[in-house]
């Protein structure tokens, strides 16, 4: 087996190595790299060395030290930073992988080849340049810390979550014995030699390919026979595993999804044994993995995995009343089946976007009625929305998200009919937002899919269609061709309510007709507005 490393990490390991230190990769990157996995897959790089965390930061000094658990970080631009210092970096580098991977196609429209669209999406159409390593780092792209720990075991865990003390160890199987799952249990060192002609080169290039012949693989736990096995196993006692730290159960079933891999029986029952444990980890860290359930290729396994192993009565519980809830119409299914579907057939690979599709019909137990052998749900969208939200508040999501879920369920049951007026289409995209449009659009495929509907229909195609040719209209009091200050200074008004009643209802009529959107029309109409 090759290994496909970036000069990052092989800096960090040679770095070490030079100081006099043993240096190891450990835990999930190895697995990645066994897997097979592409370059741009690999990013979460851990080490295990036998230095102290200050021998650690001796060796980098522009590390930091937070914590009783030795494990000492250093940022991506740090490191890049002191390796610019020595070293000809390439043009591109494990940053650029990471952009990569964040690309995501827009699905209602070609942004790169629109020749009109509203302007607030030509940050989004814009092409990724030709960057060097450090242009690429003043973008929004977040890479995660490089941790480097010092060989350790783990002791008393009173709190199930992190360990009160630890003991710092001399060895790499040491170490080893303390980690969650075997098929994370694995450690690589690379031939110092080989390092060392690498890096006496003064030009670096972004990725080596390393001959199994210049590493050592370290697997005390037959992580590798479990890859290949595909099962997730604990390291020891599973009991013990999950007693000492309840986030792992998250865990299992998160790498369940991602890899593709079954839970092995002991560590399933194990499981199911501790689920009440989970009270003990913060929303921050349950929300975290939730989110990447919810990302991987397989979001809908994940949650019935949650659900058999009794770990999502204590994140979403609400989910639970739709059980054995019929519904009649085109649903073929109960609302509890036919939310996982819709999260199954929702084609956006954004978590919070999957989240909504989960959640949209979330309000339907509480608007259920049956009168004369008819089921309805009226008003379940609205009832949903705040629902919905209050789940995304209670995971302690971002403001932004929370609001996102919250329009997204609120609007899923927008309709369309062919004799619509073009104001119509501008404030069906003013209400749920330009930047959800895609969003709402994902939602409703997922949510015909998950009822045994088609995957659209002629009535869908044609309101995108219509969306597209209003992209360019305006859209909000941002797009309107005068302000609050030409309205005071032609009017005469202060500021205050009334300034921006006239604004908002010269938007109003710009929605109806945007011909309007120019600055002496506009003044006009305000004025006979005013009175």
């Amino acid at each position: 087996m090759t290994l496909n490393l970036p000069f990052e990490v092989l800096y960090i390991l040679h770095r070490l190595n030079e100081a006099g230190y043993e240096s190891f990769l450990v835990g999930g990157a190895i697995r990645d790299l066994i897997m097979n996995f592409e370059p741009e897959q690999v990013k979460d790089f851990d080490f295990a060395t036998n230095a102290s965390p200050s021998q650690i930061q001796t060796v980098f000094r522009d590390s930091f030290y937070e914590n009783k658990f030795g494990t000492v970080s250093i940022t991506y631009e740090n490191l890049i930073e002191e390796i610019a210092t020595k070293y000809q970096l390439p043009t591109k580098s494990f940053v650029d992988s990471v952009q990569k991977k964040k690309i995501q196609k827009n699905r209602i429209i070609d942004l790169k080849n629109a020749k009109k669209i509203h302007a607030s999406l030509k940050d989004k159409a814009a092409c990724l340049s030709q960057k060097t390593i450090k242009e690429s780092l003043n973008t929004s792209t977040y890479i995660p810390p490089f941790e480097i720990t010092t060989y350790r075991s783990d002791e008393n865990y009173l709190d199930h979550r992190r360990p009160e003390n630890v003991t710092l160890r001399k060895s790499i199987a040491e170490d080893l014995q303390r980690r969650d799952f075997t098929i994370n249990a694995l450690a690589i060192t690379l031939d110092k030699n080989y390092l060392q002609e690498i890096f006496t080169h003064k030009k670096l290039q972004a990725f080596y390919v390393i001959d199994k012949e210049k590493y050592t693989l370290i697997d005390l736990h037959h992580g590798q026979e479990d890859l290949e096995k595909r099962i997730i196993r604990t390291v020891g006692n599973a009991d013990q595993r999950f007693s000492e730290d309840a986030l792992r159960m998250l865990r299992a079933v998160r790498l369940a999804v991602q890899l593709n891999m079954d839970i092995e029986t002991d560590t399933y029952f194990a499981i199911k044994y501790h689920k009440d444990l989970l009270k003990f980890i913060s929303v921050e860290r349950i929300r975290d993995e939730l989110l990447k359930i919810l990302s991987s290729d397989n979001p809908a396994k994940g949650i019935e995995l949650l659900d058999q192993t009794g770990l999502l009565p204590n994140i979403i519980p609400e989910l639970y009343q739709g059980v054995g809830m019929q519904q009649k119409g085109h649903h073929t299914t109960d609302v509890w089946t036919h939310s996982i579907d819709s999260l199954r057939y929702c084609p956006s690979q954004d978590p919070i976007v999957r989240l909504a599709a989960l959640l949209h019909d979330i309000g339907k137990p509480l608007s259920y009625k049956e009168e004369n052998d008819e089921i309805t749900f009226y008003n379940h969208d609205i009832l949903g929305s705040r629902i919905a939200s209050k789940i995304a508040n209670r995971l302690h999501l971002s403001k932004k998200d929370v609001q996102r879920i919250f329009i997204l369920v609120r609007y899923h049951m927008f309709n369309y009919q062919a004799n619509y007026s073009d104001a119509s289409i501008r404030r069906f995209i003013r209400k749920v937002g330009l930047e959800n449009i895609d969003d709402i659009l994902d939602l409703r495929e997922g949510d015909r899919l998950g009822s045994g509907a088609k995957k659209t229909s002629w009535r869908l195609e044609e309101m995108k269609k219509r969306i597209i040719e209003q992209l360019n209209q305006p859209m909000d009091l941002n797009d309107l061709a005068i302000d609050g200050n030409d309205l005071m200074q032609a009017l005469a008004i202060k500021p205050g309510p009334l300034l921006g009643k006239i604004l908002n209802q010269l938007l109003e009529k710009t929605l109806e007709d945007p011909s309007l959107n120019q600055k002496e029309l506009l003044l006009a109409q305000a004025k006979k507005l005013l009175g």
